[in-house]
């Protein structure tokens, strides 16, 4: 689904929020996940599942062209684990 089908989405079931609305408050629910991962936070939406941010520590690594070696810095990167009820509801058949 993209952001601009979800902003439709959520346009069609809140009567009077047009699809521009929708689409800000969608904007809005990213950038305050975004801020508060970007803070060293997390963010935990109940039956939905949890952001958080996990470090990934320097090594060596390999140019797949070249076959170099060569050092990747250590990074942040985001992590998604899903929470029980969305976990429920992919595996129910």
């Amino acid at each position: 689904m993209l952001r601009s089908e979800l902003a439709t989405k959520v346009a069609a079931e809140a009567p009077g929020l047009s699809r521009a609305d929708a689409e800000k408050v969608i904007d809005r629910v990213f950038d305050a996940i975004t801020e508060a991962l970007a803070n060293g936070g997390r963010v935990e939406i109940r039956g939905f599942g949890t952001f958080s941010v996990r470090k990934r520590e320097a090594r060596l690594g390999r140019n797949p062209r070249t076959q170099e070696t060569v050092q990747v810095d250590e990074k942040c990167v985001a992590a998604f684990r899903a929470g029980k009820a969305l976990r429920d509801r992919l595996n129910s058949k």
